[in-house]
């Protein structure tokens, strides 16, 4: 299934709440939340104190991107507050399949991502043990950047490694992602689409949210065809 993930971090923060009820009536089925350390990344964005404080007014799925060095200490912060998915990266620490079944033992979905210079076969003993795997398309730390066509070849890889393996995992993208190359992402794997920009500086967020689906229907199409052929 085609999801978007509209990023809070391109949000007015100021009416956090309100901005999560705009994208979820816009259509979309997940909110893609940002947390950031200052330390795996050069930003400091959220806690689990802000997921708490506006999981009372959506019931969007709160698909939560852990940029944080030791992850696992935070889990089950994180999983508290109301996160739904909880992604972690492979490079943030060397207990990735511990942390992925903690993630799933507190009854959330565990994700995994790897920057753009991570190679995608470090994934493959990963699999059994995660429900998204997020390939980030810009280096991470930063909303508005431009999407990085190079990350369509880990992409690819990831995409043929989770079809070889026959787990039912979602593939996301992540950075600079909007209603031109969402069709691209989604020819070469991906059915969830992280954007920000593209979505909250839209005045009108559900044809925002609408053109990303429609782009990435092409995309899919495309990648089917290619399949079946």
């Amino acid at each position: 299934m085609i999801k978007v993930s509209p990023s809070i971090l391109a949000s007015d923060f100021s009416k956090l709440g309100d901005e999560i009820k705009r994208i979820e009536e816009g259509g979309a089925v997940y909110a893609h939340i940002d947390v950031m350390d200052g330390q795996f990344v050069p930003n400091i964005s959220i806690g689990p104190c802000i997921i708490q404080s506006v999981r009372p007014h959506s019931k969007i799925v709160f698909d939560t991107h852990l940029m944080i060095v030791n992850p696992g200490k935070y889990v089950p912060d994180f999983a508290k507050a109301g996160a739904d998915i909880i992604t972690i990266h492979y490079e943030s620490c060397e207990d990735q399949i511990e942390v992925l079944k903690q993630i799933r033992a507190l009854g959330k979905k565990a994700g995994i991502s790897i920057k753009p210079a991570t190679p995608a076969f470090v994934l493959e003993p990963l699999l059994e043990y995660v429900d998204l795997i997020l390939i980030m398309t810009v280096e991470p730390g930063f909303g508005g950047q431009s999407f990085i066509p190079e990350t369509m070849a880990s992409l690819r890889d990831v995409y043929a490694m989770v079809k070889k393996s026959g787990y039912d995992i979602d593939i996301e993208v992540d950075g600079g992602i909007n209603d031109k190359n969402a069709e691209i992402a989604a020819e070469n794997g991906a059915n969830v689409f992280v954007a920000g920009s593209a979505v909250f500086k839209n005045p009108n967020v559900a044809e925002a949210i609408s053109g990303i689906l429609e782009s990435a229907r092409r995309g899919e199409a495309k990648r089917l065809e290619n399949e079946n052929n």
